[in-house]
């Protein structure tokens, strides 16, 4: 190549079969890299022989014979230190990554470098330029000539060992599987050359091409079968039976979605040389950390939905409002954690991050403080025990049934059907009235008005058939209406009535001569607080006082004024 005759289609041919010569002493070392890395300096007994002679042949005064001796003793030494440099980069390959891998390769070469830079500090071209008839002349210059060639090669050795670093890497992860004796052996093939002459300008090879096809069938099959067998066992896990369906359908589509990133990584990561996914790294781990997030609160919100129905449905001490208030806490704590561990794999100093948290943690206090007074608000809701979800209650002008109590605001459902938000710091300060703060007996009053031509027998009968009737009422609350109060323990200084929402009252009499009307007043209390049957048992009341009333010959007063005039004095003339 150096010699200046030859052409330039010539240099072209030779620097490819060079390339190829490369590529193959590559091959045939990392099939045997363990046999190569152990191997001792190679040529240190000649250096140490000829070291001797050297001696002998300058006390001898053997001019030609030394300078013949010493190149070729840096010849040696040329290659000792080659061949130590890739051992050493052998070596590494099975303990880096490919990034640190690279920087302790470029590391090697500057060794290499500075070792050669203390070998050539001689020139000895002027030794090629001398034209004697000697023998041991000739020999020291065809020493020199190799030593020189020794020299371009060395640096071909670093040109290559760089070119070829991430083919390196890659044999070595097939070498360290046992597979690249067959690696080698399919792209030696003349089909598998023909096609990776077409496909490796764009970094395929046939092999790859094997490897990711075969990744493609891994994954599914595993996506097939395995998901199936992890289904089966969680099904078997007794504490897990009754969330394991739940569970397993919500996660179901992030998991996919794992499966298929995993899959995207793994071809990238065959087609990048097994040298890592590059600028993709961090978009790859955080979307992994995304969705193991997002897995993680759908199993906490599936848990929790079902902690909350097992609460409505059995009676238990723990009220479902204060578990959906936890978990919304735990989703926070999550999505935080989440968005720290995000931070930290995309770069971000943590330390630097928290501490910045708590400079402005005072300005953001100050910031949210309505958010802070709505959270306590929320605290103080729960601990008090006022109203539940379910609930019918009125406050501030607004009546409802408690849809929600949140961190920052309790929702309302009107009887209009629209959903009316009140903040929890609000509502905490607020009357509330709660309608469904009972446990037995909801209230018929009602004020019954009959003529004043009513006879007086009459009235006191029809009196005591409505007490009797009202008394004998399959929905109405009596003192003999029985409850039990096994199951409510309290220590608080009131009657268990008062405290539980429980009214027996039962109140018939002749109330008031009004205006119009001589009133009975009817006060009771239905045995059902449940609005649609304390409408039924109020009509049914309603219907039998009409009929005692009938049967006692009383009717209905309505509003009348009735106008006396005085007979006028006769006029005298």
């Amino acid at each position: 190549m150096n010699d200046d005759n030859v052409t330039q289609e010539k240099i072209m041919q030779i620097a490819a079969k060079q390339e190829a010569l490369y590529s193959k002493a590559l091959d045939d070392i990392l099939k045997n890299k363990n046999k190569f890395i152990d191997k001792s300096r190679v040529y240190d007994s000649e250096i140490f022989a000829l070291e001797k002679i050297i001696k002998l042949n300058k006390r001898l005064g053997n001019k030609y014979a030394t300078i013949r001796d010493e190149v070729l003793v840096k010849s040696y030494r040329l290659l000792n230190a080659q061949n130590t440099m890739v051992r050493s980069i052998l070596r590494a390959l099975n303990n880096m990554s490919f990034e640190e891998f690279q920087v302790y390769m470029s590391d090697m070469f500057v060794k290499n470098q500075e070792h050669n830079a203390e070998i050539t500090n001689i020139d000895y071209e002027a030794i090629l330029q001398i034209d004697e008839p000697s023998r041991t002349l000739k020999q020291a210059k065809e020493n020199i000539r190799d030593y020189y060639a020794l020299l371009e090669l060395n640096g071909d050795t670093l040109k290559y060992l760089s070119l070829f670093e991430k083919k390196m890497y890659r044999l070595n992860k097939y070498s360290n599987y046992n597979l690249i004796n067959p690696v080698i052996s399919i792209n030696n093939t003349a089909i598998a050359q023909q096609i990776n002459s077409v496909i490796r300008p764009y970094g395929f090879d046939v092999v790859k091409i094997i490897f990711i096809l075969l990744v493609f069938a891994i994954i599914y099959l595993i996506r097939k079968y395995l998901y199936k067998e992890i289904e089966a066992y969680i099904f078997d896990i007794e504490s897990l039976k009754k969330y394991s369906k739940d569970i397993l359908n919500s996660v179901r589509k992030p998991i996919e979605f794992i499966i298929i990133l995993i899959n995207i990584e793994v071809t990238l990561y065959i087609y990048n040389d097994f040298a890592g996914v590059g600028t993709f790294d961090k978009f790859f781990t955080i979307s992994y950390i995304v969705l193991l997030t997002y897995i993680v609160y759908k199993i906490v919100n599936v848990i929790s939905s079902i902690k909350i129905h097992e609460i409505d449905t059995v009676d238990k001490k723990i009220k479902s409002e204060i578990i959906n208030v936890g978990i919304k806490i735990i989703n926070f704590i999550i999505m935080v954690i989440g968005l720290l561990v995000i931070l930290h794999f995309a770069g971000a100093n943590l330390t630097t991050v928290l501490s910045g948290l708590g400079i402005g943690g005072f300005a953001v206090a100050l910031a949210a403080k309505d958010s802070l007074a709505n959270f306590f608000g929320t605290l103080s809701i729960l601990l008090s025990d006022v109203f539940s979800q379910g609930d019918w209650i009125a406050v501030n002008g607004h009546e409802g049934t408690v849809v929600e109590i949140g961190l920052r605001v309790t929702t309302l459902r009107t009887f209009d059907n629209a959903i009316i938000a009140i903040p929890n710091s609000i509502l905490a300060n607020q009357n509330v009235k709660n309608w469904d703060k009972r446990s037995l007996g909801r209230r018929i009053k009602m004020s019954i008005g009959i003529k004043y031509n009513s006879k007086r027998e009459n009235i006191k009968n029809a009196i005591e058939e409505i007490r009797h009737m009202i008394d004998k009422h399959p929905g109405i609350a009596t003192v003999n209406t029985e409850y039990d109060y096994s199951h409510h323990k309290s220590a608080k200084l009131v009657s268990k009535d008062d405290e539980m929402g429980i009214k027996r009252n039962l109140l018939v009499y002749l109330d008031e001569f009004s205006g119009s009307s001589i009133n009975i007043l009817i006060y009771c209390f239905s045995k059902s607080v449940n609005w649609a049957e304390w409408l039924e048992t109020k009509e049914d009341v309603m219907y039998n006082i009409m009929e005692i009333l009938e049967r006692n010959s009383l009717e209905f007063a309505f509003p009348s004024m009735s106008i006396y005039k005085e007979n006028e004095p006769s006029q005298t003339s």
